[in-house]
């Protein structure tokens, strides 16, 4: 999970830019963070690119804290473990 959490803080410090300590599990995307839902999509186009996983439309729209985010990676990547 570490990875994870590394990887989506770096990419939103690097890519929008947003503060670090702003980056707490309990953060709302789009209140706390700040995103707008064009953002929300960049985040899941990069996730994919960094991590290799795809959230679908569905699962996106359940996001609403970075620990939701952190969840439904991690969930992802040990489903494609299983199922190669």
């Amino acid at each position: 999970m570490d990875k994870i959490i590394e990887t989506i803080n770096a990419v939103l410090e690097e890519e929008f830019e947003i503060d670090p300590a702003l980056l707490k599990p309990e953060a709302m995307l789009y209140e706390d963070i700040g995103l707008d839902s064009l953002d929300a999509v960049d985040l899941i186009v990069m996730v994919d690119k960094e991590l290799g996983v795809r959230i679908e439309e569905d699962e996106a729209r359940k996001l609403r804290t970075l620990q939701d985010v952190y969840n439904t990676i991690e969930k992802l990547l040990r489903v494609r473990k299983v199922n190669p």
